[in-house]
């Protein structure tokens, strides 16, 4: 299929990912972004072996790799005395010469791929919205924000949990809605010691991730009332309250170091996951716009690059763009799904909304299914 002009709405982990895989294709791409800073909050985001692997396949795991810290060990550590139940290796689906997992600032990650878009001609216009979408059949026509409007061959929205273009072109696809649970999270020195994740469960649910250049990231998952907001002053005390009594030591023992209001990064967690079809025309939807999951499982960003890579591809092997974005739905919903619904069941089983579930099971079944190929 020959597109002269592909259009991705949203310009964050996914959009970007979408983007470089279909110019390594030669496809011409421009972004459109609504934020006119193109800011990216200042934490870090853990990225497991298959991103690593999808990395790889796009020719950007050196450059990945220079900016984030590799490991293949993760430990479990259970219960309010933070008894460690697990020590393991994932493994390393790039090679034994790269590592299986990464802790990248998610600064650091947007500069990497944002950087090899531009270098290999994305264009990247920031500050604009989309106002209306016209998908004739033969191409689509789309009305920005500045007063301009544009043709094009295929418009992907890769524009969040909250998309408009869902809206847009899926008006019957549910909402997204609130599970119940915040994720807080702060940078904090890097122990020398520390080799790779470090994760506690029950009563207290946080985890420690390695950034290398002795800075790791801590979050921390609580449950809050629906509607909660919460200022700039005062976040640092709010997050260290929510670490209490009843934390682990290895939690406690940093609580003192969260001192900074601005360093406080906390959201409320909101999924949605759309079960039809993931297009309409010649728009389709990728990453959160779809299938947006929480952090229990640590995989919404490598859906969202899959996506990417997977949607690319599709539209190479196909003569219709509707027969390449049926193909793409084909190839990732099964796989999607499996981490939408169990990280929500993961979060479910912490606040007591359904009877405990083995999250070491459900860690050890996400394991074997990522390491599939996609």
């Amino acid at each position: 299929m020959e597109l002269d002009s592909v259009l991705v709405i949203g310009g964050g982990i996914g959009g970007l990912t979408a983007a470089i895989a279909l110019r390594r294709k030669g496809f011409a791409v421009e972004i459109v972004e609504k934020d006119p800073e193109w800011s990216v909050y200042g934490v870090g985001i853990i990225q497991q072996f298959n991103v690593i692997r999808a990395m790889a396949s796009l020719d950007l795991l050196d450059a990945y790799m220079e900016k984030a810290y590799g490991f293949d060990r993760t430990v479990l550590f259970a219960g309010p005395a933070g008894q460690q139940v697990a020590d393991f290796n994932t493994p390393r689906l790039a090679g034994e010469n790269h590592p299986s997992n990464a802790g990248i600032r998610r600064r650091d990650l947007q500069k990497v791929l944002a950087d090899r878009a531009q270098a290999l001609g994305v264009t990247i216009r920031l500050g604009t919205t989309v106002e209306s979408i016209t998908d004739d059949g033969a191409g689509v026509t789309v009305a920005l924000s500045d007063g301009t409007e544009g043709r094009h061959d295929i418009v992907i929205g890769a524009d969040g949990v909250f998309s408009r273009t869902r809206g847009m072109i899926l008006p019957d696809a549910p909402d997204a809605r609130y599970t119940g649970q915040w994720v807080w999270r702060y940078n904090l020195p890097q122990p020398p010691e520390m080799e790779g994740i470090q994760i506690f469960s029950g009563p207290v649910n946080a985890g420690f991730v390695p950034l290398g250049a002795g800075q790791m990231y801590m979050f921390l998952l609580s449950e809050e009332p629906d509607g909660m907001t919460l200022p700039l002053e005062g976040s640092a005390e709010a997050m260290r309250a929510r670490i209490g009594p009843l934390a682990p030591p290895q939690v406690k023992a940093v609580a003192d170091q969260i001192t900074q209001d601005a360093g406080v990064v906390a959201r409320p967690l909101e999924v949605v996951f759309v079960n039809s079809d993931w297009h309409k025309g010649r728009v389709v939807l990728l990453g959160d716009a779809i299938h947006a999951s929480t952090p229990h499982l640590a995989q919404g960003a490598g859906m969202a690059i899959e996506d990417g890579i997977v949607l690319a591809e599709e539209l190479t092997r196909h003569d219709t763009p509707e027969a390449a974005f049926s193909a793409y739905r084909n190839r990732r919903f099964a796989r999607a799904k499996f981490i939408a619904d169990n990280s929500v069941l993961i979060g479910d089983s912490q606040m007591g909304k359904v009877p405990p579930v083995d999250v070491g099971a459900l860690n050890g079944r996400t394991i074997g299914l990522m390491a599939e190929p996609i």
